[in-house]
């Protein structure tokens, strides 16, 4: 009985640290991060997952959905429609730009409970979208509970380009945060060397104020993660501010 007991509390622990082992991201993924005049409209996918790995995990109806344009928040809740993304619960839109300029997509979930880490997740997340090549005032904050405002501008960079961001917590810079970073494998094409490759890690200087080159054409997912100062139901609270940013390969003639 004490040898089944054992193994039996083993097995739990291996199955703790294979989760923690994966980062968890909120995703926000348009067919692309720029829109030209002749498709002028978009899909965008949410769901909640550990992008390199292609594991899914089940994303309820968020608590808010919205696209920012010209100072303007515009409510796209009620445009979600249900789908199936790493074989898992997650929506997806079909969004129609109007007029040039940038537009920014932005999802606050409802907060996910991990057992695993035995605390509560809500990432804040967002991506920008180019409509027909034009936008300004892009490194503008939403103003939202935590988040990352870019430096470099986030659509229309090269693969190899530097990324720079600065994490915002309660409205104000938040130094030394923990960021996580991964790319979005979506065809599992590609598999890390080590575990600990999968996902990427920096820190934020004493400005809050990160950097990270992204070596690979596609889509890459940036966690700045930092404790809620408040409780749900007695558990910890992660709060992650994701940002979304697409880098693309040069064309030859």
């Amino acid at each position: 009985m004490r040898k089944l007991t054992v193994l039996f509390v083993a097995s739990l622990l291996v199955l703790a640290f294979s989760g923690s082992a994966l980062a968890h991201f909120g995703m926000l993924i348009p067919e692309s991060s720029i829109v030209l005049p002749a498709k002028k409209s978009a899909g965008l996918e949410l769901s909640f997952s550990h992008p390199f790995e292609g594991h899914g995990m089940n994303l309820v109806t968020p608590k808010k959905f919205s696209v920012y344009y010209d100072g303007q928040e515009t409510d796209l809740l009620s445009a979600l429609k249900k789908t199936k993304i790493m074989d898992h619960d997650a929506f997806k839109v079909e969004y129609k730009f109007k007029r040039p300029g940038m537009y920014t997509f932005f999802m606050e979930p409802t907060p996910y409970p991990e057992p695993a880490e035995d605390n509560y997740i809500i990432h804040y997340t967002k991506t920008v979208v180019s409509a027909f090549n034009e936008g300004e005032d892009w490194n503008k904050p939403l103003g939202v509970k935590t988040e990352i405002i870019p430096l470099t501008r986030p659509w229309g960079n090269y693969a190899g380009n530097v990324f720079q961001g600065v994490v915002m917590l309660d409205g104000k810079p938040a130094p030394y945060t923990r960021v996580e970073v991964e790319y979005y494998n979506k065809d599992s094409k590609y598999v890390a060397p080590f575990e600990c490759m999968v996902t990427q890690e920096v820190l934020c200087d004493a400005n809050g104020v990160f950097t990270f080159v992204c070596p690979k054409a596609g889509w890459w997912g940036f966690a700045g993660l930092n404790d809620a100062d408040y409780k749900i139901k007695g558990k910890d609270v992660e709060l992650g501010a994701v940002l979304w940013i697409e880098m693309i390969p040069y064309k030859t003639k």
